[in-house]
C-alpha cells in the first residue's frame, strides 16, 4: 500500500517538477533595437522555445551608449546574456573591452561574412540604411538630393538636420565618414553643416518629425524612421544618398554573446533564432521594414533588396576605434560648441 502511494504521489508530482524546470529557464536580452520591434522577436522565440526572455531596452536619444556602458560596468559580474545591437560599432567596442565572447553559431549559413567579426565576437543580420529624409511639400522642386553633402548646400541654408552624432546610429554614421572621407574631409563636412545653418537635433526620430513638420527640409535618419513616417502617410519621401559616389552606409544588427553569460546556453539558443531566416523575414514584414542580408528572403516592400543598393565600404571592426577617438575630441567639442 505504502509503494502504490508513493508512486503515486512521484507520478503527480514530476510533471509538476518538469514544468517548474521548465519556466526557470530565462534570458536576459539587452537591446539597443526599439522594443516595438524586439518585442514580437522574443515573443516568438518564447513561444518555440519554451524560454523566457528578459528585454531591457535603451531610451531613444542615448540609444546603444546607455547599455553599452552598463554591459562595460557589469563586465566583472555580468547580468545579460545576450546583446542585441542595433549596430556593428557598439558591439565592436565590448570586443575590444573583453565583454563579449565569441560565437559562431549555425544559424549564420548564408549571411554575408563581410559585415560581421571573423572571429565570431559579434554577427550581423538584417540591416538599416542611412539615407536622406525630406518633405515632399515643402521641398523646393528645383532641389536635388543624392548625396549627403547636398545636406550643406546654399539652397537647404538653415533647413537641414541630424540627429546628435554622440550617440546611435548618428554616432556610427559620423564615424564611418572619417574613415572614407579622412578626418579633413569629414571635419570639413560637419563644420560646413554648421556653416549652413544646419540644426542638431535629439534622435533620429527627431529629425523624422521635423522633417514631416517642415521645420526642417531634409534630413538624415535611418529607414526604420523613414518607413514610419511613409506608413503613417506624412509628407516625406527618402534617398539612398552617393549611389554614383561612396556609397550609403549601411547599419546591420548585431547579436553578441555576453563573456560569462549567467544562462548561456539559453544565450547561445536565442542568437541562434535571430541569426535564423525566419527573424529576418520577421523584420522586413515589421514597421522596422529592415533589409536582409540573405539572398532568398523577401525584403520590405518600400526598399530595394541589398543587391540594388551600394553600400558604403567601410570596416565595421576599425569603426570602433574611430568612433571612441573622434568621441573624445572632434566631436564632443562640435556638439558643445553648436547645441
Amino acid at each position: 500500500m505504502k509503494k502504490t502511494v508513493l508512486f503515486w504521489t512521484l507520478l503527480l508530482f514530476l510533471p509538476l517538477a518538469s514544468c517548474n524546470k521548465g519556466g526557470d529557464r530565462q534570458v536576459i536580452v539587452y537591446t539597443s533595437v526599439d522594443d516595438i520591434f524586439a518585442r514580437p522577436v522574443a515573443a516568438r522565440f518564447e513561444e518555440e522555445t519554451g524560454i523566457r526572455v528578459r528585454l531591457v531596452t535603451d531610451t531613444e536619444e542615448t540609444k546603444s551608449t546607455g547599455l553599452l556602458n552598463r554591459l562595460i560596468a557589469e563586465k566583472q559580474r555580468p547580468v545579460a546574456d545576450v546583446f542585441w545591437s542595433g549596430d556593428p560599432v557598439r558591439a565592436a567596442v565590448l570586443a575590444k573591452k573583453g565583454v563579449s565572447a565569441p560565437y559562431i553559431s549555425p544559424a549564420s549559413r548564408g549571411l554575408p561574412p563581410e559585415y560581421s567579426d571573423p572571429d565570431g565576437y559579434w554577427t550581423s543580420f538584417s540591416t538599416r540604411a542611412r539615407a536622406i529624409i525630406y518633405n515632399t511639400e515643402r521641398l523646393p522642386g528645383a532641389i536635388r538630393l543624392s548625396s549627403v553633402f547636398d545636406l550643406n548646400s546654399p539652397a537647404l541654408k538653415g533647413r537641414a538636420c541630424m540627429a546628435n552624432p554622440l550617440f546611435g546610429t548618428t554616432s556610427m554614421h559620423a564615424a564611418a565618414l572619417f574613415q572614407v572621407l579622412g578626418r579633413q574631409g569629414a571635419e570639413k563636412f560637419f563644420n560646413d553643416f554648421i556653416t549652413n545653418g544646419g540644426m542638431i537635433l535629439g534622435s533620429n526620430g527627431d529629425v523624422k518629425d521635423s522633417v514631416a513638420a517642415g521645420d526642417c527640409l531634409a534630413g538624415l535618419t535611418d529607414t526604420d524612421d523613414i518607413n514610419v513616417a511613409l506608413s503613417e502617410n506624412l509628407p516625406v519621401g527618402f534617398v539612398f544618398p552617393d549611389q554614383d559616389g561612396m556609397g550609403t552606409l549601411l547599419v546591420p544588427n548585431c547579436a553578441v554573446l555576453i563573456k560569462g553569460a549567467p544562462h548561456e546556453e539559453e544565450a547561445r539558443k536565442f542568437i541562434d533564432f535571430l541569426l535564423g531566416p525566419e527573424t529576418e523575414e520577421m523584420l522586413a514584414a515589421s514597421m522596422a521594414a529592415q533589409i536582409p542580408l540573405r539572398k532568398g528572403i523577401k525584403g520590405p516592400a518600400v526598399y530595394p533588396p541589398l543587391s540594388d543598393i551600394k553600400a558604403m565600404k567601410v570596416d565595421y571592426r576599425s569603426l570602433a576605434e574611430t568612433l571612441d577617438g573622434i568621441m573624445q575630441g572632434f566631436l564632443k567639442e562640435w556638439v558643445e560648441s553648436n547645441s
